[in-house]
């Protein structure tokens, strides 16, 4: 790092997500932790939410970490706990209990209206949970801050997503000492407008922020995210397809990207990797014979889709499609199945397949609805199931089949009972059709578990891996394909998806031994030593306009 470049002595950050697994901003922050901590110790400061009547099986309190300061806050009403985060590095971690200022949010929605005009009038759902634990989360940092530090320290308040806002603007205004940092990871109204089968990209230019979020009834979050990207001291996102959109949709151009890194420390390595491989291919194939009543043998390609369940954004409608097209090609030459790994409003195990892989039960004949390994509790309203109703997937004919795994696959979800880096290494190939993915995740752990990948150009990661091997347009051989994606193109990018599947398929052992090397040699580029670069020059920007903020207050 220069000598010119300027970089904190602390830095706190908060999300919705620290010590608490719910979603993708949690891999981010939990796998970028080590490398900050190797230099910044104990100085690097997490904060997120106290759920105090469940157990964390992510966080370990520790009595000792900053005892004094811990007495102190809660003499002045704000319940906290403190402890490490329990990923890669330890990392300090301050839980905020956020229910007690609740009795006082009218008066801080009205002080947040005054200081910064946010509109939080329209607020519903999640707004006024995030937005109490936002507010706590500052108050945390104010009073660490005034126990232990003053402004001869460099200190930068790092806030991830529109659920931190509130938060970064009460720092901003009270404790005008600390440079304030906030990362959009997508904006809140683009992913509206996607999620609401709107044509984003062809009228991004045409869209105007503030219209659309009183269409799509988002006034509020749209405007704590908009009124927080104005106000604090650096402003980010994290691919350059997202930075487009923060500049069309919140009016402010972002002044620095930050792409998601990735930690592979945890990665099997030699004989381990191949022994859990073989594991993982003959669990994933045990389901599916069990389920089906089939005898898929281990020459069966296998593929996955995964990621939250947003149907259209995340591209499992693409996905199904595509795997549609390949059922109904003749130039297959072995079996396939298709696992759709994404979470849903799941009941419960099934307990006839779990009686089947006790071997209770013939399997000889397919059980009823071979289509999914657990009940849901609206089989008839699930976006999936009346997709493959409706392309007459039904697994019981064919080379290729179709399995929906609606769970969450953290190892005690009854049938599969590994973690879901225990099966996706088992994959031969995966396939994210994304529509709206600013970033993309889940491709670069594929690729990181040698499994090659499709993807998107609508995608950050696949904007990416283009700029990596520009051949990943044309072919899979770097370890990704990145497949054109439009707002108007659904049938030629499902036509193109299908068409690769079918020539993976075909290709020797030899050559897919090849693309199975050069997918991990990709990943290894994307390894947060070579990434953390952004977040220094991002740490720059900001503490130098709060150096010059603090000049021009003297």
């Amino acid at each position: 790092m220069s000598k010119n470049v300027l970089f904190p002595d602390y830095i706190f950050e908060s999300s919705w997500e620290v010590c608490n697994k719910v979603g993708g901003i949690y891999a981010v922050l939990s796998t970028r932790a080590k490398t900050l901590v190797e230099r910044l110790g104990d100085h690097l400061i997490f904060i997120g939410p106290d759920f105090p009547s469940t157990t964390n099986p992510y966080f370990c309190e520790d009595q000792s970490l900053f005892a004094d300061w811990r007495d102190e806050a809660r003499r002045n009403g704000l319940a906290v706990r403190v402890g490490r985060w329990n990923v890669p590095g330890n990392p300090v971690a301050v839980l905020v209990d956020f229910q007690p200022y609740f009795s006082d949010k009218n008066e801080i929605y009205t002080r947040l209206w005054q200081d910064y005009h946010v509109d939080s009038l329209h607020a519903y759902g999640d707004y006024d949970e995030a937005s109490m634990f936002s507010y706590a989360a500052g108050l945390v940092v104010e009073s660490f801050y005034k126990f232990y530090l003053n402004a001869s320290q460099k200190v930068i308040y790092h806030g991830n997503e529109w659920m931190t806002g509130l938060g970064l603007l009460y720092i901003q205004k009270h404790v005008p000492e600390i440079a304030t940092m906030f990362t959009t990871h997508a904006t809140s109204i683009g992913r509206s407008i996607a999620g609401n089968m709107k044509p984003l990209y062809d009228y991004l230019f045409a869209y105007n922020g503030d219209q659309m979020a009183a269409e799509l009834n988002m006034q509020s979050k749209h405007s704590i995210e908009k009124q927080t990207a104005w106000a604090v001291d650096c402003f980010t996102t994290v691919s350059d397809i997202t930075a487009k959109e923060c500049e069309e949709l919140l009016d402010k151009p972002v002044d620095v990207v930050l792409p998601n890194g990735f930690e592979n420390d945890f990665l099997p390595k030699g004989a381990q990797f191949t022994h859990q491989r073989k594991l993982a291919r003959a669990r994933l194939l045990r389901i599916a014979n069990a389920l089906m009543g089939t005898a898929l043998d281990d020459d069966t390609l296998i593929i996955s889709t995964s990621g939250r369940y947003e149907f259209r954004n995340k591209g499992i409608d693409a996905f199904i499609d595509s795997i549609n097209k390949v059922r109904n090609t003749s130039e297959l030459k072995k079996n396939v199945v298709a696992f759709i790994q994404v979470p849903a409003w799941m009941r419960e195990p099934r307990k006839d397949l779990q009686e089947r892989m006790k071997g209770v039960l013939s399997e000889t004949t397919p059980l009823d609805q071979p289509v999914l390994t657990h009940w849901l509790y609206d089989m008839n309203g699930d976006n999936v199931l009346n997709m493959m109703r409706s392309r007459q997937i039904d697994n019981r004919k064919g080379q290729v089949k179709v399995i929906f795994v609606p769970c969450y696959l953290d190892g005690k979800d009854g049938i599969f009972n590994v973690s879901y880096f225990d099966l996706l290494i088992g994959n031969d190939l995966c396939v994210f059709p994304s529509y709206y993915e600013p970033w993309g995740y889940t491709p670069l752990e594929a690729i990181a578990f040698k499994v090659p990948c499709i993807t998107t150009d609508l995608a950050g990661f696949g904007l990416w891996a283009i700029d990596q091997d520009s051949s990943a347009r044309e072919s899979i051989k770097s370890g990704v394909q990145v497949v054109h994606r439009s707002d108007y193109n659904y049938d030629e990018l499902t036509d193109t998806i299908s068409r690769i599947i079918v020539d993976f398929s075909n290709l020797s052992k030899s050559d897919i031994s090849t693309i199975r090397a050069n997918a991990s040699k990709l990943s290894k580029k994307a390894l947060w030593k070579e990434f953390i670069k952004y977040y220094d020059q991002a740490y720059d920007v900001a503490l130098r306009k709060a150096e010059q903020r603090i000049s021009n207050l003297k």
